[in-house]
């Protein structure tokens, strides 16, 4: 079939919306018309060329949400009309990883996903006889997309999909950090550095673990105001002084729990010493530049604070992203608030523009 999608040629160069040949789903495989799919950070970094791992041509996009509309032989979990979220991160319930409650970092597809193929070594998009390799296996920027079965969580059509697509990235990204990754404890107290829609997703993460006291910090008063509305009770402009006025907020400890999502190496370092001597965890969601380091000074370990990180926010994709969707159409997690611009895909480039300037939160593709 043929399909709009926005493919990257270049690194470095703006993506063309052109059209493209998609093939059907073989077999463990499921075709998804998608309906909506987010513009995320991690997108625009392989499209600048800075992901030592990109490559190209590829069909970015990889925050979707759509419908199925055909299954490849031998698929059992879904059927045509299933809505679906997207998942970068797969769950096959199979490999020594799913089976482990330690981790979300499933084995099954991992060494062709990271090659932009899907399991069986090939592609399902190409020009001709050009194969256009598929973006974290999911390749979303685009009217249609053929992905695993274990990559796609299904949801409550009563969810829409322009909303709960977030959560096939950003959204679960933070809120998984709090629940999964950090586990907050009620009645502690979290600080988060940076209010993206990873940040805002650990606020709201920790607001729904019962978190006494959140503390956010951003460079942006516009994105303060949204971490005040998903829960956060203290909030300040960040800057060098950022540790000394956590530390002042709380006895001089510094807090329970610290997340950084800024992708900022010295934001990071920030996060770690923020954390509270004796039993402070800072969880790193977000994603460094090619060859940065995080320098850490021993003494902040041997005092007691751990470091951990976030891949998809520590979350199964096919056990919890329905059920954060279930806290969404309850009323208990406002996915809605984190959605800040509609376009079509044609506006793809001037979202990422929009991005590089730090203007909202997260900007969904709707019409393609």
């Amino acid at each position: 079939m043929q399909i709009r999608a926005a493919v990257l040629e270049d690194f470095g160069k703006p993506l063309v919306v052109q059209d493209v040949e998609l093939d059907g789903p073989k077999a463990g495989e499921v075709l998804v018309r998608l309906a909506a799919c987010g513009v995320c950070h991690t997108d625009m970094y392989t499209a600048s060329g800075a992901d030592p791992s990109g490559y190209a041509p590829t069909v970015l996009g990889h925050e979707g949400a759509g419908v199925v509309e055909a299954v490849g032989e031998g698929v059992t979990s879904l059927a045509p009309g299933d809505h679906v979220v997207t998942l970068f991160s797969p769950q096959c319930r199979e490999c020594v990883h799913c089976r482990s409650d330690k981790t979300n970092l499933c084995l099954a597809i991992r060494e062709e996903q990271n090659k932009g193929h899907l399991p069986d070594g090939t592609t399902r998009l190409h020009r001709g006889d050009e194969r256009i390799r598929s973006f974290m296996g999911t390749s979303t920027f685009a009217e249609a997309t053929v992905m695993p079965e274990i990559a796609l969580a299904k949801v409550d059509p009563a969810a829409p999909l322009d909303v709960v697509c977030s959560l096939a990235c950003g959204a679960t990204t933070g809120i998984g950090a709090a629940l999964y990754v950090a586990k907050v404890e009620p009645g502690t107290t979290c600080a988060v550095f940076g209010a993206g829609l990873v940040g805002l997703g650990a606020v709201a993460g920790a607001r729904m673990a019962g978190a006494a006291r959140i503390i956010c910090v951003d460079l942006d008063e516009g994105r303060l105001e949204q971490a005040r509305h998903h829960g956060a009770t203290d909030t300040f402009i960040g800057g060098p002084d950022a540790v000394e006025r956590i530390l002042e907020m709380t006895g001089g400890f510094g807090a329970d729990y610290t997340f950084e999502a800024t992708g900022n190496v010295k934001v990071m370092r920030q996060a770690v010493e923020a954390a509270r001597m004796g039993w402070g965890l800072c969880t790193v969601a977000g994603v460094a530049g090619k060859g940065e380091v995080l320098e850490v000074v021993p003494r902040y370990l041997i005092t007691g604070r751990r470091i951990a990180g976030a891949s998809f926010g520590g979350a199964k994709g096919r056990d919890r992203v329905p059920e954060l969707v279930r806290s969404y159409l309850d009323g208990d997690l406002d996915l809605e608030a984190f959605v800040t611009r509609r376009i079509a895909l044609d506006e793809v480039n001037d979202a990422f523009a929009a991005m590089d300037r730090h203007e909202g939160v997260r900007t969904v593709i709707t019409r393609f």
